[in-house]
């Protein structure tokens, strides 16, 4: 079972009903070796401002210099990701922390191999100017996505307040969320700052109240990683460390440089491309980098045992492992 984080789509009415690539790669002066394909599943069938990095980064020819081409896959649907990855048809991918504890769970050989972001910025997002607390979401209609962690997350907000799901009536949105908030059908929805936060904003024209879940006994643990293929990574380290070292550099010079990343996505995605959509997603994601240091991908044990925990407290899955048996730093530059 996936994790649905959905986002508005980046043009409306846009169907993808099979995966398509796009190889990417720039050439550097002077070397004549043949640079080494990695195939690189995304997380969600729409291009959308997150994969921003290795998009700028493989037109700059960070890849390139590392001996390398990245082959960017888009799944035809959100459960085809760890599908791909899982089968062997991808080497890494981007994907959500819950897709690689659910994927693990069916005994698929993924592991995480690096965050993207330092931590949860998922909660509860109301109209701006209709700032709530969760003690006043008693009563309230609530727009969420139907999957389990989003049910588990609103549970664990609730609880702080000493109320339980019950408390609440739950509107299940087809794929996005924002519209039932904005055609005043909820009084709040379930989301995340750089996705249903950016859709207010770009759609809406508002700024919208936002509850954090963090603030409210929900882990913080990073929502989005990179995930590898076990049997590839065996087989592939180096490749797989020059991999994280491209991405490392790419997210920084990414954040660094917002406009050209923006444009390096409009160049490559051009019938995919709502200007004002990508350019504010990226402007909400990349604060959540924090500081681009050297540990800017390295996962953090703590986080994902803590994780752990709370998906079997409140009964998401019913058998976890050892956190490290979900994520790895090994193929990270230490």
């Amino acid at each position: 079972m996936s994790m649905k984080l959905t986002r508005r789509s980046v043009v409306a009415g846009l169907a993808l009903a099979a995966a398509f690539t796009a190889t990417l790669a720039a050439p550097v002066p002077g070397e004549a070796a043949e640079l080494k394909k990695v195939t690189f599943v995304q997380e969600w069938p729409t291009p959308d401002g997150f994969w921003i990095p290795w998009i700028l980064g493989s037109k700059k020819g960070f890849y390139a210099e590392e001996g390398m081409e990245i082959e960017i896959v888009v799944p035809p649907t959100v459960a085809d990701t760890m599908k791909f990855l899982g089968t062997g048809r991808a080497d890494v991918a981007f994907t959500t922390v819950m897709d690689v504890i659910f994927a693990r769970g069916e005994q698929a050989p993924v592991v995480a191999i690096a965050r993207y972001g330092r931590g949860n910025n998922w909660g509860i997002l109301s109209s701006e100017g209709n700032k709530l607390t969760v003690a006043d979401l008693k009563g309230k209609r609530i727009g969420i996505y139907n999957d389990a962690w989003t049910k588990a997350q609103l549970g664990m907000m609730l609880a702080d307040a000493k109320l339980t799901l019950d408390d609440v009536e739950m509107v299940a949105a087809a794929d996005d969320t924002v519209p039932l908030l904005l055609q005043k059908r909820v009084d709040a929805i379930t989301g995340i700052t750089n996705a249903e936060g950016t859709g207010m904003a770009t759609t809406g024209g508002q700024k919208p109240e936002f509850i954090a879940a963090t603030d409210h006994g929900v882990p913080n643990t990073p929502i989005f990683m990179l995930a590898g293929n076990e049997d590839w990574l065996k087989a592939n380290p180096d490749l797989a460390k020059a991999f994280l070292r491209a991405t490392a550099k790419s997210m920084r010079y990414a954040a660094e440089h917002p406009d050209e990343g923006v444009a390096a996505f409009q160049d490559l995605y051009a019938k995919a491309y709502d200007a004002k959509f990508i350019t504010q997603q990226w402007k909400d994601t990349i604060p959540l980098f924090g500081a681009l240091g050297d540990d800017l991908l390295v996962n953090d044990e703590k986080d994902w045992t803590a994780l752990l925990s709370a998906l079997t407290k409140f009964e998401v899955v019913k058998d976890v492992g050892p956190a490290t048996s979900y994520f790895t730093n090994a193929y990270l530059a230490q």
